[in-house]
C-alpha cells in the first residue's frame, strides 16, 4: 500500500497525505482523521529513509523525571541505543493519559525510528495514532493494562511484594506496614497484591489500617511513615512501594527517634543506587530498570518481525538483604 493509493482512497493529493504521515500541521482535521483512518486500515508502512539503514532517533517519554528511577531507565536506553549508533530525544509528558495528538504528530515530522513510553496508559484512540504513522513503541511499566497489540516491558511487582513481605514474616514481624503507590497503577497494585498475598499465606489478618498509598516519592513516604507510626498499634516494619518512599519512612523513624532496623524494619522496591549508600543500607526489592529500559529499546529498533504479537515481557525481580532489617525488638 503506498501513499498514492491511500491518498486516492481518501480523495486527497499524495502530498496531503505525506503531510498528514510526517506530522505537518497544515491539514484540516478531519481530512487528517480520514487519511488516519485509511492509514490504519490498509496497514501503511513508511518505506525508504532510515528505516532502510541504521537506526537514528530514539523517543524517550516520561510522565515525570524528577527521580533517581527514571535516571536508570534514561541510562539503559542511551547504553542501547548506542550499540546501533542511534540518538535519544527525551520528553515529559506531565500526564499519565499518554502521548496526545500534538507530541504524536511532533515525533513524525522528525521521522524517529520508535518511542519507548514510561509508565504511561495507552488508549486504543492513542495507539492508532502512533500506528496510523507507522511508528513502532513499547510501553514500560504501564500505568494500566495496555490495549491488544501494545508491547510492553515490566517487572514481577507481584512477585516482589510477595518476596518483601514474607521476609518480615520471616524475621518474626506481623505488625507490617505498606506504602504503595498511586492506587489506579498497575505496577502499584501488584505490589500490593503481593503484599496481602504473603500475609494470607501467612495466616496474619490484614489489616486496612496498616495500608497507605502515595506517589512513590520520598514525600508520601515519610508522610505515610508518620501516619502508621502514630497508629495506637504501630507497625514494627514498613514496605514501600519504592525505594524512594522507604528513604521518607527512614526520615520519619529518623524524627522520631526510632533506630533501624532496631525499632522498626524497612524494606523498599527499586534498588536504586542510593539503596547502598543509604545508612543503614536499605534491603529492597531489585527490578532490573536498566535492562528493562534496554530491551524496551531493541524491542522498538526491532519490532516483532514477520507479523508475530507484539511481546509482553515481565523481568524477574530479587530480594536484597542488607542491614534495614532485622527481628522485632524483644525476639
Amino acid at each position: 500500500m503506498t501513499i498514492a493509493h491511500i491518498a486516492e482512497r481518501a480523495g486527497v493529493s499524495a502530498p496531503t497525505v505525506s503531510k498528514v504521515i510526517n506530522g505537518r500541521p497544515e491539514v484540516a482535521p478531519a481530512t487528517r482523521q480520514r487519511v488516519e483512518r485509511l492509514l490504519r486500515e490498509h496497514g501503511y508502512r513508511r518505506r525508504g529513509g532510515q528505516g532502510d539503514g541504521p537506526a537514528g532517533l530514539v523517543d524517550l517519554v516520561f510522565t515525570e523525571i524528577e527521580s533517581p528511577w527514571a535516571m536508570e531507565l534514561v541510562r539503559g536506553v542511551e547504553a542501547s541505543a548506542r550499540e546501533v549508533g542511534a540518538g535519544v530525544v527525551i520528553s515529559v509528558l506531565h500526564d499519565r493519559a499518554g502521548p496526545g495528538r500534538d507530541w504524536v504528530e511532533r515525533i513524525a515530522a522528525r521521522h524517529t525510528d520508535g518511542a519507548i513510553l514510561v509508565g504511561s496508559r495507552i488508549s486504543a484512540d492513542r495507539h492508532d495514532r502512533l500506528a496510523a504513522r507507522s511508528i513502532p513503541f513499547v510501553v514500560v511499566d504501564p500505568d494500566g493494562e495496555p490495549p491488544a497489540g501494545v508491547a510492553s516491558v515490566g517487572a514481577t511487582n507481584w512477585h516482589g511484594g510477595l518476596a518483601a513481605t514474607r521476609h518480615l514474616l520471616e524475621l518474626g514481624h506481623r505488625r507490617i506496614g505498606m506504602i504503595g503507590g498511586p492506587p489506579g497503577m498497575l505496577c502499584s497494585r501488584a505490589r500490593v497484591d503481593g503484599y496481602r498475598a504473603a500475609l494470607e499465606t501467612a495466616g496474619v489478618p490484614v489489616d486496612p489500617a496498616l495500608i497507605g498509598y502515595g506517589d512513590f516519592l520520598v514525600g508520601s513516604g515519610r508522610d505515610g511513615g508518620h501516619e502508621l507510626l502514630s497508629l495506637p498499634d504501630p507497625p514494627t516494619a514498613i514496605f514501600a512501594g519504592s525505594d524512594m518512599q522507604a528513604f521518607g519512612v527512614l526520615e520519619a523513624a529518623r524524627r522520631r527517634g526510632l533506630r533501624v532496623p532496631g525499632d522498626l524494619s524497612v524494606v523498599g522496591f527499586d534498588d536504586l543506587p542510593l539503596a547502598r549508600s543509604a545508612w543503614p543500607p536499605l534491603t529492597t526489592v531489585c527490578q532490573p530498570l536498566q535492562e528493562m529500559a534496554a530491551l524496551a529499546t531493541r524491542m522498538v529498533l526491532d519490532p516483532s518481525p514477520g507479523g508475530r504479537e507484539p511481546r509482553r515481557v515481565e523481568l524477574a525481580t530479587e530480594l536484597v538483604v542488607r542491614e534495614s532489617t532485622s527481628p522485632p525488638a524483644g525476639r
